[in-house]
């Protein structure tokens, strides 16, 4: 294998860290825009915040005195009365701190878990809103990766950051002021013992920042592995593809262990690199402060202070330190919750007024033309016109366009070129919603969700008794069924009872014939069942369809001879139309299909 040859010019690493860098502060403004009614009690808590650590940065002026007033009273008298006001001073001052520093963490709580919240409305929404073509090139495991992990990522790191940041950074200036203030000395030989920190802090954090945005990508990777592995574990066992799959699991699962062991590590060098430059600055300011106190330059007073007030100074470094860490991560995941939201949506149809309600069902194909990606276009020039009531079956080898035509006539999908309408109403100026109450559907992936038997039934239709769904059931075939549950129509699929592929094919029958709709749409509804179950299944297709315009997809060509005509399709393209018997005289392509299906096997 060739190895890959990198070849780097002079400030690529330089435009690489600023394009980053540029992408995190896009980040962040596009995140504060988001949550933009939120705004007033991001200030607010950062205004507590203020106050409170204002308070803790009074604390040491107030030690230096006691501590000047306990050494003055060692060579006399102590003046215990000053203490102790000093000392119930400095407690107020602490408790209504702690008070302020309570509450803003409460209102930063509150707040992520409402953002969380609202991201988590947005991305249903989204869903809703955005087209199949998102879907067909973009994995579950990956978006449901961004609903939950990167949601649950921006959420834990506002409640961890924004707060603490805000406190560290007042805390940080605070400490500096006062303590130039007290003796400036001291505070240059604290600070520029501290500066070192800073320095490889920031070298550190530019470091990490790929890494996080690495790991919640290949977080989303593995997700969606994951997702498809077990939606298919059945077929990867039945063809031996454990190895491979479990090959590729280890391969994702090195890689994110790459990133996240990067990542991690490089953030958890801060706290102790941060620790050390405290302790070390602890030192200097105790060996400089013991000299001026010699030389009478300050009090010892002096020192206690300093002592906290260098724990005030590298604390906050520490925090901002970690705070980077984490807003690397929240930076990392909103970008992938946002470039979700981002994505194009289905054409806003709130102007739209057209409502078809009394459909005959006459519908009109007028030389559409379709292709999922612009350049490869898979229906050509596609005419036909379809009389109310008629049962119309399209036919053809895989990948005819049959379906295709199908998801067109749902708007699942945009035309290229053309138009279908409805009782001459051109489906673009109708809803989609109104357009999907005219059809009922029967796919051939069957879908039921975790639920009853009378709400997968009934999905979407409340108003039914259980008179229509014994009517229903006996026309389906499924009658012995509901008889042989625990519970009848109560009873909870994927609990207690287990159900074949047939049966639940049968289910979505059913559910199609409940909806009543004037306009029915079998993509091989019957693909699942066996002989005996297809002939009733049949009979009740027969019933479902009569006086109903109808569209059926099928393989098995006996189970479609009754069809009023029956389009033959191919690469796109209608290459015969009729009723059986007229296509079978003809001897072409669909009789060549038709006899192929009955041919003794070889």
């Amino acid at each position: 294998m060739a190895e890959k040859v990198q070849t780097k010019t002079p400030g690529t690493r330089g435009m690489r860290v600023a394009e980053k860098s540029k992408n995190f502060k896009k980040a962040y403004a596009d995140l504060f825009k988001y949550v933009g009614k939120y705004h007033w009690l991001f200030i607010v808590a950062a205004i507590l915040a203020l106050v409170g650590s204002g308070l803790n940065l009074v604390g040491p002026n107030l030690l230096s005195k006691m501590t000047d007033i306990i050494v003055v009273g060692l060579k006399s008298t102590v003046d215990v009365d000053a203490v102790g006001k000093l000392g119930i001073l400095l407690a107020i001052f602490y408790i209504f701190g702690a008070l302020m520093n309570y509450s803003q963490s409460f209102i930063m709580v509150t707040l992520s878990q409402r953002i969380t919240q609202m991201m988590r409305r947005s991305i249903s929404k989204k869903i809703n809103r955005l087209p199949l073509n998102y879907f067909d090139t973009t994995t579950t495991g990956d978006v449901m990766s961004r609903v939950t992990n990167d949601v649950d990522t921006v959420g834990q790191m506002l409640t961890h950051s924004f707060a603490n940041l805000v406190s560290a950074v007042a805390m940080l200036v605070g400490s500096v002021a006062l303590m130039f203030i007290t003796e400036w000395r001291l505070a240059i030989a604290g600070i520029a013992t501290a500066t070192i920190g800073v320095f490889l802090m920031v070298r550190i954090i530019h470091r990490s920042q790929k890494f996080f945005m690495q790991q919640q990508t290949e977080l989303g990777g593995i997700n969606g592995h994951v997702e498809e592995t077990y939606s298919g574990h059945s077929v990867i066992r039945a063809y031996n593809g454990e190895k491979s799959a479990l090959d590729e699991f280890h391969e994702r699962n090195k890689r994110l262990y790459t990133c996240a062991w990067k990542s991690q590590f490089l953030s958890s060098m801060m706290m102790p690199l941060m620790g050390f430059i405290g302790n070390l600055a602890y030192v200097v300011v105790c060996i400089f402060g013991a000299v001026l106190a010699m030389r009478n330059d300050i009090t010892f007073g002096v020192i206690v202070a300093f002592m906290v007030y260098i724990r005030l100074f590298t604390h906050p470094l520490q925090t901002i330190s970690q705070a980077s860490n984490n807003l690397q991560s929240l930076a990392a995941a909103w970008e992938r919750v946002y470039e979700f939201l981002s994505e194009p949506e289905m054409e806003d149809e709130s102007n739209k007024k057209d409502i078809l309600k009394d459909v005959k069902g006459h519908i009109a194909f007028e030389h559409v033309k379709f292709g999922y990606r612009p350049e490869k276009i898979i229906v050509h020039d596609f005419s036909f016109d379809v009389h109310p009531g008629h049962k119309i079956a399209i036919v053809g080898p895989s990948g005819a366009g049959k379906t295709t035509m199908v998801n067109l006539l749902m708007r699942f999908y945009e035309l290229n070129d053309g138009a279908i309408t409805i009782d001459g109403v051109p489906l673009t100026k109708l809803t989609r919603t109104n357009i999907h109450d005219l059809f009922g559907m029967v796919l051939q992936d069957t879908w039921l969700f975790e639920g009853t038997v009378r709400e997968n039934l009934v999905f979407n239709e409340p108003e039914i008794d259980d008179g229509r769904l014994d009517e229903v059931c006996a026309a389906t075939g499924l009658t012995e069924f509901i008889k042989q549950l625990p519970n009848g129509y109560d009873t909870v699929l994927g609990d207690s009872a287990t159900i074949s592929a047939g049966q639940k094919q049968l289910l979505t029958i059913a559910r199609a014939m409940i909806e009543n709709s004037p306009l029915i749409i079998l993509d091989e509804a019957t693909s699942s069942v066996d002989t005996r179950t297809e002939q009733q299944v049949q009979r009740a297709m027969d019933t479902l369809t009569q006086g109903r315009t109808s569209f059926v997809i099928a393989h098995r060509l006996s189970t479609i001879k009754n069809a009023n005509c029956i389009l033959v399709m191919k690469d796109g393209d209608i290459i015969e139309s009729g009723s059986h018997d007229e296509l079978m005289q003809k001897g072409s392509f669909y009789a060549d299909l038709y006899n192929s299906q009955f041919e003794p096997a070889v």
